[in-house]
This record gives C-alpha cells, structure tokens and sequence, in this order.
C-alpha cells in the first residue's frame, strides 16, 4: 500500500528465511503468497499465484472473479476451490510436475495406441471433441482437440479430476480460463476401474444418465489393456530401451505439446537411500533452480535470464554428497535428470542425452 501511493510497483520481498509475493488482479482480488525462500527466480511463485486465479476462474467463471458484488458471499463460493488449491500446495506430496513445469503429466505406454481409438470411438459418441483418459491422475491419450487447450488448461483439468474423491461418475461446470472464461462446458467423467477415468467435456447434451449406459459398451472390452497400463505406475513409462542404472529419477517436458512425462522409479522400486518424497523434492527443487537463472520455459517470466549472460546456456549440472543433477535442452524438449553420487561427472552429459533420445525415439512416448 506504501509503494502504490507513491507510484512504485513492489512485486515481492523476502525475510531471513521467507519469500513473500503478491499481484492484483482484475482490481478486484490480490493474492498473497508466502513461503520458504528457495532462492528460485520469482518466476515460480508468480505462476503458483496464477494457477491460483485460474483455480477460482475454472470453478467460478472470469465474471464472478472479475465483479465482485457481495465479498461475503464470495467468501463462501471460492470455498470450492480449497481441494484444489490445497493440491497444489501439497504438490511436493505428488508424483506430478504439470503445474511446476506448465506442461501436463503424462503416462507412456504400449497400450496407448489402442486405447486412442476406445477413446476416440467414446468422443463421438458424447457428441464432443474434447476427451482424454486418465490414469493415475495422468493423461494416457487424448483427442486432438483435447491436445489443443492451452497448458494451463490442461494441467487445472488433471488437477480437477485428482483433486476430487473417487466416484463412479460426475457431471462439473467448468470455465476454461483461455477458450471460454464465461461460459461454462461440462466436464463428465466415468470410473472405467479404480485410478482409470475417462474425460469428455460437453455442451448442454448429452445427459449424464445417458452417457452412463454407454460406458460398458464401448469400454468392456479395453479391460484388459487397462490393468497392463496400471502396471506402468509408478514408473510411468515402458520403453524397449534400457536406461542407465545411475539414474534415480527425471522430467521430460515438451514446451510445443505441452507435456511432460516424469519418473522417480526409472527401473521400478529399488533399495537406493534417497527415498521417494526426497527424489521428487530434489527434482522439483533442481527445476526451479535452473529455470530463469540458467533455462527459459513455459513458466511466464522464466525467459529473462541473469542479465551477465551473453549467451544460451544449453547445458548445466549440480553435484551433492548425496546425489547429482543434469539439466539439458534439445528444443522442444528439456531433461532434468537425477543421478546417484557415484556417477562420473563428466559421464552426465552422454547419459542425459542418450536417455532423452531414448525416451522421445520410443513409439510407447508420445511427447
């Protein structure tokens, strides 16, 4: 408030051991976060802080966010939001990167191929062309409308679905932020089995009821396809190729399509001491470090890079007692690779690239 009667724009602060930031929107709602400070570039707290506003937008409509008219009962509609939000501060719980990285979480398999026509067939069905199947809270195929929302619709729709309690079906009004912040969609989703959900956003028709009847008709006889590619979590991947057994996790993201495609288990459960909740904070944490200091993506902001560089850094490592990390672009793809402390430092950047040709050469990984 100081900064604004005197015409400064104040963006963020921090104290001994927090990060504070903040931005207005609409002029009607000012979002405030606080958190450990990281030493990240602010990039990342500016797009937690959109993600939350594209929250209140899918759930409440730009219009309900944009003209406030009774604060207290605003109060009570933006209420719907916390399982959502609470999700995405809760992130680091998560196998899911979608909202560090802008880019959806995928799930690679061989049975996706087949399983695209099952869902295309369900599309036209629901008379819509937006559907994706999800698996474990990841998209496993989508139609190529589906494919076309931006990333952050994308992701908030994953986020949704994950979000809420399991059920057998549901019928949601959703705005999407970038195509149709005022007019709401419906998203329909059906338990297919347990952690397998099939998506369909639709207009005013067809009824939920209806849909429901056709489920087992055009789904029964995936059966069997779906209880192999629920075997690929938590690896989230099957690909012929072998990879090298120093690497303990990583994250594939595509900034053209929008998709990312990570792992913490490379080579299913193992004994390695660095546990599950470290691998992914290590991950998470390492991602944040290199974009907008040393990488741009698609997190808005991360593009302006520390001003004393003349030149596009392509590569760049971090080495530990405890582990080693290994960041590589390779346009449009990125990898960020964690290895065990007993990997040669100079071997990091041949293995890098020869698992990131391995990954986006396999026919089972559509990045």
């Amino acid at each position: 408030m100081f900064a604004n009667s005197h015409d400064v724009q104040l963006v963020s602060t921090v104290t001994d051991d927090s990060k504070i930031v903040w931005k207005s929107f609409y002029d009607s709602v000012t979002l405030i976060a606080v958190a450990e400070d990281d030493h990240a570039d602010d990039c990342h707290m500016m797009n937690f802080i959109g993600y939350v506003l594209s929250i209140m937008v899918l759930l409440l409509g730009r219009e309900d966010v944009k003209a406030i008219k009774n604060v207290e009962r605003f109060k009570k509609d933006v209420r719907v939001c916390f399982p959502m939000i609470d999700r995405l501060i809760e992130r680091c719980d998560l196998l899911t990167f979608g909202d560090t990285v802008n880019a959806v979480d995928t799930i690679a398999s061989s049975e996706n191929t087949v399983l695209q026509s099952f869902l295309d067939a369900f599309a036209d069905c629901a008379a819509s062309p937006y559907g994706c199947l999800m698996v474990h809270g990841k998209v496993a195929v989508a139609t190529r409308k589906w494919w076309s929302l931006t990333s952050e619709e994308l992701v908030l729709l994953s986020m949704l679905v994950s979000s809420l309690t399991q059920c057998s079906s549901r019928d949601i009004p959703v705005f999407l932020p970038n195509l149709s912040p005022e007019v709401p969609h419906r998203l329909m989703t059906f338990q297919l089995t347990r952690n397998v959900e099939v998506c369909v956003l639709c207009g005013p028709s067809p009824g939920l009821t209806e849909l429901e009847e056709e489920v087992g008709r055009f789904w029964r006889a995936s059966y069997d396809l779906l209880r192999s590619i629920l075997l690929v979590h938590p690896t989230n991947f099957s690909i012929s190729s072998t990879l090298d057994t120093s690497l303990l996790g990583f994250v594939l993201v595509n900034t053209e399509t929008n998709r990312c495609l990570c792992s913490i288990f490379p080579h299913g459960n193992d004994d390695d001491p660095l546990e599950e909740h470290e691998r992914r904070h290590i991950l998470r944490s390492y991602y944040k470090h290199v974009v907008g200091n040393f990488f741009s993506s698609k997190v808005e902001g991360s593009g302006k890079g520390p001003s004393e560089f003349t030149h596009v850094a392509m590569d760049t490592y971090l080495t530990t007692d405890t582990h080693k990390c290994y960041a590589m672009l390779s346009p449009p793809h990125q990898i960020y690779a964690l290895y065990k402390p007993s990997i040669p430092t100079f071997a990091m950047r041949s293995i890098t690239e020869k698992t990131l040709f391995a990954l986006i050469k396999d026919k089972g990984v559509q990045l």
